[in-house]
């Protein structure tokens, strides 16, 4: 059953016909530095909707026992000065700049969960994933992440033997999850977790954008010239996340990175021939 879910009487309705007992509400307008500094408003309002329907509908249906937000990483501080982020560093400082909109919507939903289980009741666990990646993903060239725009950005370069263009510096750090890893965090959450503010998910390890190209360049066996466009701004320098608490509490990232990535460039190969 498709349902818009920026409309609320859309979501109430299906809420009402299929009468969920876990919600794992996933949903969102998501993109790149790029899509997120050319709309903004687009991904604050719709993002807001998005969520505020779907959280308010948990909140009013007795039969909703349990529900898991979503968020992101981008809710922290741009340049935190200390690293990795931890959960209390949340509104210590302002978020980065380019995804200022998709950042205070995800900020606002965890909110809205946290104030609800404390007016309503214990039904909403919150998680903030790293970069996700994997089979499955966005690689359209405007719209993509950063990994996913990497493995096209070579695989084509390779494909017409040209020099592989880096958006910035090269310098700024990041975090992937595999998403195979995330989907089997979400569903040990419903099981093993109650109610709590948020909790980071990730690996603890992160990697820089030009050793990331390098060693999709490796796997792809093609080794170009490197441009850099330095007029196209780098974002959050590090976005590394402690994963301490969710560790603690029993769950940890499986996959190995080089596995993943092997698996990513291979869907690439086999979906867009």
């Amino acid at each position: 059953m498709d349902v818009n879910l920026l409309l609320q009487e859309e979501v109430w309705n299906f809420m009402e016909q299929s009468r969920p007992e876990y919600v794992f509400h996933c949903a969102a307008v998501v993109g790149g530095i790029q899509a997120n500094i050319q709309n903004p408003y687009k991904f604050l309002y719709d993002n807001l909707q998005i969520q505020n329907n779907v959280i308010e509908a948990c909140c009013k249906r007795d039969w909703v026992k349990k529900a898991l937000f979503l968020g992101s990483s981008c809710i922290y501080p741009k340049d935190y000065p200390n690293q990795p982020l931890r959960e209390e560093y949340l509104l210590q400082a302002p978020v980065e700049p380019t995804n200022e909109g998709y950042a205070i919507a995800k900020i606002a939903g965890l909110k809205m969960c946290e104030y609800a289980n404390k007016q309503f009741g214990n039904k909403f666990i919150s998680l903030m994933p790293c970069n996700l990646y994997g089979p499955g993903d966005d690689f359209h060239p405007q719209k993509s992440h950063v990994l996913s725009a990497t493995v096209r950005k070579v695989i084509e370069a390779k494909k017409n033997n040209t020099p592989i263009d880096i958006w910035g510096s090269g310098k700024p750090r990041r975090e992937f999850l595999y998403i195979d890893d995330l989907i089997d965090c979400m569903i040990w959450s419903m099981d093993c977790l109650t109610a709590d503010s948020f909790l980071n998910v990730g690996t603890g390890e992160d990697i820089s954008v030009l050793e990331l190209t390098k060693m999709v360049c490796d796997l792809v066996d093609y080794h170009p010239r490197f441009v850099h466009d330095i007029s196209k701004p780098d974002g959050m320098l590090v976005k590394r996340l402690d994963v301490q608490k969710i560790n603690t509490l029993g769950w940890e990232a499986k996959t190995p990175f080089i596995d993943g990535l092997k698996n990513t460039i291979e869907y690439y190969r086999e979906t867009y021939k």
